[in-house]
């Protein structure tokens, strides 16, 4: 094993680090990853995303020992091109796009990504989520055109997912310094309530009950329903909802709300879905902001590799992912931040 480069103990924001390390091409070593633990090392989602960086990259250099508790990365270049990677079904499609959308403006060769795994889970951003935020939050530095794309082509809920998604991105030499400082009011919220083998009816309760709490506030309210059949609809059975709040100044705060995998804890009905989920927008709207929590950190991305011109972000309440990134963020490169303490609902 190197032992040059940064060192760090434990699985803690295993993602981040290695993104950074690949923008930054300082090589990484991670100790102690669940040394203490009754099965230790790398988990199977973990190695997954190591071989989808392997697959984006040229030249990046893996090294994991017998237990799997020691990992060393060394870099490659950004290559990019056309990738297709069949994403472990512990984590969904989101954990892995999140990583891709940090790096894809960077690659030297346009990316074009076949993702395929869970598309919505409990537990991570799903597609709908980062197709209707992150999106947005890409275009205002710049990264806009015929080519970028986010594209839910088969829906797979958790557990047994069955789905696959098309990100295409092109590549930026430059991003565009941002000034974002304010949100602006909410003018409109839209929404897709999803179903997949399981009666379409469920998404239209789980709208009836999300727009029972929204219309007190506003009545520019237009929530879609997805109902895919047969081969588009995964292996297992579920639904969702996914909300968006656009501002006057082209804010959009989003929540989202995913029913309990089958054979996994308590079922949960449509109704009690749509409500929880119109309360989640309601304090993602709150908390204030001109970022929406899911895309907090790579915004920060974004400004530390822009140009040497100051970017400033008014940001809501603060994720942990956030925090880390805002952390070992500026030892990339210089930008100026503003941020504004909330306190949740």
């Amino acid at each position: 094993m190197a032992s040059q480069g940064l060192t760090y103990d434990g699985c803690n924001f295993f993602r981040q680090r290695l993104v950074l390390s690949t923008l930054s091409g300082k090589r990484v070593k991670i100790r102690n990853i669940r040394s203490k633990d009754d099965n230790p090392g790398l988990r199977d989602f973990e190695a997954s995303f190591i071989r989808l960086l392997d697959k984006v990259t040229n030249g990046t250099r893996i090294e994991i020992n017998q237990t799997g508790t020691v990992l060393f990365y060394q870099p490659g270049l950004l290559y990019g091109g056309v990738v297709e990677h069949e994403c472990n079904t512990q984590r969904s499609v989101g954990y892995y796009l999140e990583a891709l959308l940090m790096l894809a403006p960077f690659m030297k060769n346009p990316l074009k990504a076949v993702l395929k795994g869970v598309t919505n889970d409990p537990t991570d951003p799903s597609v709908d989520q980062l197709k209707y935020t992150s999106i947005p939050v890409m275009k205002k530095f710049g990264i806009d055109g015929e080519g970028l794309e986010l594209k839910v082509v088969k829906r797979g809920m958790a557990p047994g997912g069955g789905g696959e998604v098309l990100f295409t991105c092109p590549v930026r030499k430059t991003l565009r310094p941002v000034q974002l400082s304010e949100p602006g009011k909410i003018k409109r919220i839209r929404g897709i309530a999803y179903s997949v083998r399981v009666s379409p009816q469920m998404a239209n309760r789980i709208v009836d009950s999300a727009r029972s709490i929204l219309n007190k506030f506003i009545p520019d309210i237009y929530i879609y329903t997805d109902h895919m059949k047969g081969d588009k609809s995964g292996k297992s059975p579920g639904f969702g909802l996914t909300l968006v709040a656009e501002t006057l100044n082209g804010t959009f705060l989003s929540a989202e709300q995913v029913s309990t995998p089958q054979g996994q804890g308590d079922p949960v009905l449509p109704e009690d879905l749509g409500r929880n989920c119109a309360k989640l927008l309601l304090e993602e709207i709150y908390r204030g902001g001109c970022i929406d929590s899911a895309n907090q950190s790579l915004a920060l991305v974004y400004m530390t590799l822009g140009q040497q011109d100051v970017s400033k972000a008014l940001l809501g309440h603060l994720s942990p992912y956030t925090v880390f990134t805002g952390y070992f963020g500026p030892r990339l490169a210089p930008c100026e931040l503003q941020f504004r303490q909330c306190f949740s609902v």
